[in-house]
């Protein structure tokens, strides 16, 4: 989402509760994607293997990643595509769209691309009267809704069918009503269809780059990224600079995790290489930084740049699923997001890493064994120490050490607590406690251990002894 107001996830999250029916409908359907990704993921006895050898192909690359770089750049020359280098957002989105006033267009023809979410990419191009059409479903879905997608390969999975319709019937002039799924995907497939038609330029994403080829690689389920690219005149590929593996050969390995990871498939249905413009037709990559040397260069958090955008975490993530892509105010949601958001801008996304268990189910299921939860707990570390929590926290935090190191304090805390929780109860059973927002509070005990052991302790202890 594209905005300066600083947006609490636990607000958002709020927010998104309100509607207990929807979230009920949203952490069980994320579930039932995560239980898919286990049944297929169990079919591969090497499934571990797989896993591990990704992992240490993505090390190797993120450890040489200079020469990687610059032997695609060499490759991708050869073939005849123009590379194109940008530092930042500003300066991929003012490529892309040099590229399109050079050739006179103004529509574009977009697949799905996190990193142009990232750059926030639409409403740069659109601010400078070029119209672009997301030709990936979800992605189209929630463009005509004006949202930011909710998650990364699942765009729309906030929505349900009732909410499609009302879009469709709105945009696209379908019958009002109508919820069947097949009716509202192929009216979205015969509105896109002129568009795939009539652009002259497209861009795609880019999943696997081969740095041993110059080729890239884009996966689809719909097929629309090769519309897009093959009907127009001009393919523009964006691309962060972390997608390459070394040779072709390694594409194999991240073929067989990304789809069974990302919805359970055995893989996905178009996985489509690009290598070369055809005659008389132009193919540029952009390949971004936009703060991956920075992170590249936190040894605590380099792991990250592994990520092969499969959304197994959000998938799992018992935060995520009950409380919405939407609430992480980020381009990328879930528990990878929260580990790249802050690298981004550390107070804006300060909130996002506390967003989380940290029961680890994230990175037990992560295709390329990134330690997530591990570097959520890291970022909190490193978001106190620079003093981007609320003040507030860090008093209370304060407080508890003081309380919890002396034994007498201790106590005396904990006879003052039950005290008041008994005969004051509005003192905790109030709107300012943000526990008991959603919680019942205990029933307060009528003594503390300490003071049941001093009771019971010594009198167990003699009874063994005899």
């Amino acid at each position: 989402m594209n905005s300066d107001k600083t947006i609490q996830h636990s607000d958002a999250a709020t927010v998104f509760n309100k509607n207990v029916e929807r979230v009920n409908w949203h952490d069980e359907t994320l579930w039932f994607v995560r239980e898919k990704r286990d049944r297929s993921a169990h079919q591969i006895p090497e499934w571990e293997l797989l896993r591990e050898t990704a992992s240490q192909i993505k090390f190797n690359v993120l450890s040489n990643i200079h020469d990687y770089l610059v032997e695609f750049e060499e490759n991708a020359k050869k073939n005849g595509v123009i590379v194109h280098w940008a530092a930042d957002a500003k300066e991929h989105n003012e490529i892309v769209h040099s590229i399109l006033k050079k050739h006179e267009v103004t529509q574009l023809v977009k697949s799905k691309s996190m990193l142009t979410e990232e750059c926030h990419l639409n409403d740069y191009l659109a601010d400078r009267g070029v119209e672009v059409i997301d030709s990936d479903l979800g992605e189209y879905i929630v463009q005509l809704r004006k949202e930011p997608p909710s998650h990364i390969v699942l765009p729309a999975i906030h929505l349900k069918k009732e909410d499609v319709s009302e879009t469709f019937h709105e945009h696209l002039g379908t019958e009002k009503g109508n919820i069947d799924p097949q009716y509202l995907t192929e009216s979205a497939r015969q509105s896109l269809r002129n568009t795939f038609l009539t652009r002259r330029a497209a861009l795609t994403g880019v999943n696997f780059a081969v740095a041993e080829t110059g080729e890239f690689v884009v996966c689809t389920n719909e097929g629309n990224a090769d519309m897009g690219a093959h009907l127009a005149d001009v393919h523009i590929a964006s691309m962060g600079f972390e997608k390459l593996v070394p040779k072709r050969k390694h594409l194999g390995v991240f073929l067989r995790l990304l789809a069974r990871s990302a919805t359970g498939q055995p893989i996905t249905t178009f996985s489509s290489h690009f290598k070369k413009p055809r005659e008389g037709k132009e193919m540029h990559i952009v390949i971004v930084d936009n703060g991956r040397s920075v992170q590249l260069g936190r040894p605590e958090f380099k792991n990250s740049l592994k990520c092969i955008r499969c959304g197994a975490c959000m998938n799992t993530c018992p935060v995520y699923r009950r409380s919405g892509g939407h609430s992480y105010h980020n381009a990328v949601a879930g528990p990878i997001g929260s580990i790249l958001a802050p690298n981004l801008d550390m107070k804006k996304n300060a909130d996002l890493p506390f967003a989380s268990t940290l029961c680890g189910s994230c990175t037990n299921v992560c295709p390329v064994k990134i330690d997530i939860h591990d570097q959520l707990y890291k970022w909190r570390q490193v978001l106190v120490k620079e003093g981007y929590t609320p003040k507030s926290k860090t008093i209370a935090m304060k407080t508890m050490t003081t309380v919890l190191a002396n034994p007498t304090v201790f106590e005396i805390a904990g006879k003052t607590g039950r005290f008041m929780m008994k005969n004051f109860p509005m003192v905790v059973n109030n709107k300012l406690n943000k526990w008991y927002d959603n919680r019942e509070m205990p029933e307060v005990p009528k003594e503390s251990f300490r003071e049941w052991y001093k009771k019971n302790g010594k009198a167990n202890k003699g009874k063994k002894d005899e």
